[in-house]
């Protein structure tokens, strides 16, 4: 079997290379090919809207990407195994089409409702377990990434996972916004900092680079939260949920299954019109929006999702200061990212 660093895209691995200039260190290597991580390899960070043509992404990034991508960043700043470690293992319990499942579970505000599983799959790997016994570090110092400032943080702060997410999702993974040179532009720019109450973040040594990461962050979180991004999480919450119901699946297939295996079983579901809707989906090229609910259609409406955003720290004149307090472009672009808004109502021409 192919290790991991021998099946990822060649751009993959020049993008690790700027995350962590030394490579990839070698006591995280046996981590990443034990089978829970592995299992994350088939999991898509688009929460399951990569397989529509609603959606032209450049680059296909899993799951096992985005947590070696966060890990890296945590190495490269801070050289603790522990915080790398709690990066690595942040979304080990993330189910098929990732925060779809939080659409299903009905927790379209926070999306985290997956993350409680992750203390159960570390604690019940023998593998992870031996690897961390050698290592002498114990399950609590890695199962929560929240305790480690740098590693997570609260919005607008930024952390390792939204510098991950937003650098990847840029470099096509959402939108192709810049390229590799211009990301290691911004990511040599970026150094820890103390933030208003005295706790380590990341922050950007140069105005210039913050507003080049926010201008970006801002496009990409209107995308995010777009109707056609809202009524494809939704969509795939109501099938799943319908097949389970049904019996076709269970929860804990979302949990062992690939993507590929749950989509081969909606599409060879026999019972209603799942099948045919799902492929509907699949090739619908644009979502018909409504300010008012469209009856005889599959029609939803989700106004409270997660806004994603990002309100940097930069330093100026020694002084960590947010971006927005010093920047009109920087502030515009946040409050744009905050503010957006779609039509209330989204629907395709179909029964569910």
């Amino acid at each position: 079997m192919k290790r991991y660093l021998e099946t990822v895209r060649p751009e993959t691995i020049e993008y690790f290379k700027i995350l962590s200039p030394e490579g990839i260190p070698e006591f995280l290597n046996p981590y990443i090919e034990t089978p829970e991580m592995q299992k994350q390899g088939k999991i898509s960070t688009s929460c399951g809207t990569v397989y529509s043509k609603l959606f032209d992404y450049k680059i296909l990034n899993t799951t096992l990407d985005h947590s070696i991508g966060v890990a890296l960043i945590i190495w490269n700043f801070t050289k603790n195994k522990k915080q790398t470690l709690a990066g690595l293992f942040h979304d080990i319990a993330t189910p098929v089409f990732k925060h779809a499942i939080d659409f299903m579970n009905g927790d379209y505000e926070t999306q985290e409702s997956t993350e409680e599983l992750t203390y159960q799959v570390i604690h019940e790997s023998k593998e992870i377990m031996t690897l961390l016994e050698k290592d002498e570090i114990t399950i609590e110092e890695v199962v929560d990434y929240h305790i480690y400032p740098i590693a997570d943080n609260d919005t607008p702060q930024l952390s390792s996972d939204r510098l991950e997410y937003t650098l990847s999702n840029g470099l096509g993974a959402t939108k192709e916004l810049w390229n590799l040179e211009e990301i290691q532009e911004m990511y040599e720019n970026i150094e820890i900092q103390k933030n208003e109450e005295g706790i380590e973040e990341l922050g950007f040594k140069s105005q210039e680079m913050a507003e080049k990461f926010v201008h970006g962050m801002s496009e990409l979180s209107s995308i995010y939260i777009e109707n056609r991004t809202k009524f494809s999480m939704q969509f795939l919450a109501d099938i799943l949920k319908k097949m389970m119901k049904d019996n076709i699946i269970s929860q804990k297939d979302l949990y062992i299954l690939s993507e590929e295996e749950i989509i081969d079983k909606i599409e060879n579901c026999k019972i209603g019109n799942i099948a045919k809707n799902f492929e509907s989906w699949r090739n619908a090229i644009k979502i018909e929006e409504s300010k008012t609910p469209v009856i005889g259609k599959y029609c939803v409406s989700i106004t409270n999702a997660k806004i994603r955003f990002i309100n940097p720290l930069v330093k100026i004149k020694n002084e960590s200061i947010r971006i927005s307090k010093i920047s009109e472009m920087a502030r515009a672009d946040i409050e744009r990212a905050r503010n957006f808004k779609t039509e209330k109502y989204a629907y395709l021409d179909f029964k569910f």
